[in-house]
């Protein structure tokens, strides 16, 4: 009887306990899987992997000489590849594996401690580390279109292998690991305005510089050679970037219905500030050029696309398309240099843009969610933002140099004058995208 009336009183203390303090019940609210955020972000970690293969690849492939066309696609899967493998052994823990200022340890080298139960807020940890892992595997490839038909395969596997592990997981720590010097500061890059776009464009830009100029250019026309993929590899990307951007909350809610609205809408924006641009200067607008401006929106909405509005979303969108257009046009012949696919004028640049913008538009008098920890004001959320900017400009540019010329004193980085003349679909990988 005395072990029955112990055992009521617990069960009613238990639920006394339970309504009065709900938190101290709950094992210190310990995270709980969400099933519907976890369903959401396996989505979303398919569509950022398809913006890679095929989306990037065919975006690109459309864009250089028919010679060329399987090289771009191989370099864009096989970096796929090795970005997995090298995620899986350190970037992973690099990026995401502590508390530090500047890089996250090795605590989670070779996924230590993932497993089946393991949480990262409301959904597994293995789900949150193939999302970020998609991100990892993006960003370097983007860098592919700066030396498009030029640069020999081995050096851009040991380039990019280089990259991502001084460049890319470090500078992923800093704004989104815990404790990170920049996410610090409070700054607002919501899903990879510094980490992927600037990040990317300005290595991009170094490696155009060092390898020089395409044989042939700028007196040789070098034209598209199949604006077909082009277009698709756009309008993957523009579907895929859903992933991207509304995938950033890590859970299926508000936020993430926003963050995909205003991807819509800044893309659509800049889609059509580019063409008109082109149109206006050129006379005519161009499949290439709508295709161009729309990747520029997305890339300046992607910083932003948790903290502004629609109307925000308006603004960077047009400004982007229309900022876009002059760097990948007026300012890449002012200065001579070969971007080869625009990655500078388009990701560097625009996600410059939509950094700063970010700034202004995420002020809740602007329609956006207002600012950063401890930030009071527009001119202090710019500053903080330029900060970043400034600090993903300095970092990558340096060391993406330092990098290039240490592979180019091991392995050489660009073909010879005959492999670039005969392409790099044979001359690399002996075989030909077209048999007709």
């Amino acid at each position: 009887m005395q072990t029955r009336l112990r055992s009521q009183a617990w069960i009613v203390f238990t639920i006394l306990l339970a309504v009065c303090f709900p938190g101290q019940a709950l094992a210190e609210d310990a995270p709980v899987l969400n099933s519907g955020d976890t369903a959401w972000m396996l989505t979303a970690t398919a569509l950022v992997l398809f913006m890679t293969i095929p989306g990037l690849s065919l975006f690109y492939a459309g864009m250089v000489r028919s010679k060329n066309v399987l090289s771009v696609l191989m370099q864009c899967f096989a970096i796929t590849s090795l970005m997995t493998v090298l995620w899986v052994i350190y970037g992973y823990s690099m990026a995401f594996g502590g508390a530090g200022t500047f890089w996250g340890g090795l605590s989670k080298a070779f996924l230590s401690g993932v497993g089946v139960d393991t949480l990262s807020g409301t959904i597994p940890e293995t789900v949150f580390m193939t999302f970020q892992m998609t991100f990892a595997i993006i960003t370097p490839a983007l860098i592919v279109g700066a030396f498009a038909e030029r640069m020999k395969f081995s050096a851009i596997l040991l380039f990019m292998g280089l990259w991502f592990t001084v460049v890319y997981a470090p500078v992923c720590h800093w704004v989104w690991g815990e404790g990170g010097w920049l996410g610090s500061k409070g700054i607002l890059d919501f899903a990879g305005g510094t980490v992927v776009h600037i990040n990317a464009g300005i290595a991009g830009l170094v490696a155009a510089i060092v390898l020089g100029k395409r044989k042939g250019y700028p007196e040789k026309h070098m034209p598209p050679h199949n604006l077909g993929y082009t277009l698709m590899g756009a309008s993957m990307l523009w579907v895929g970037w859903f992933g991207f951007n509304a995938g950033s909350e890590l859970a299926a809610d508000g936020t993430a219905g926003m963050a995909m609205a205003v991807t819509q809408i800044a893309t659509a924006a800049a889609a059509l500030g580019w063409m008109f641009s082109e149109w206006i200067d050129h006379g005519k607008p161009s499949v290439l050029g709508i295709a161009s401006g729309a990747v520029a929106g997305l890339v300046a909405i992607t910083p932003a696309s948790g903290a502004v509005g629609p109307m925000g979303a308006l603004a960077i969108g047009a400004a982007a398309g229309v900022g876009c257009f002059i760097a990948s046009t007026k300012l890449k012949r002012l200065m001579g240099y070969d971007d080869s696919l625009d990655v500078f004028g388009v990701h560097a640049v625009g996600g410059i843009i939509g950094a700063i913008l970010t700034g202004i538009f995420c002020a809740q008098g602007l329609g956006g969610v207002g600012f950063g920890d401890e930030i009071t004001s527009i001119g202090g959320q710019v500053w903080v933002q330029l900060i970043g900017v400034t600090a993903t400009v300095l970092y990558s540019g340096i060391v993406s140099f330092v990098i290039l010329k240490g592979v180019d004193a091991v392995v050489g980085l660009r073909v010879t004058d005959d492999a670039e003349t005969e392409g790099l679909d044979l001359s690399q990988h002996d075989e030909r995208g077209y048999n007709l």
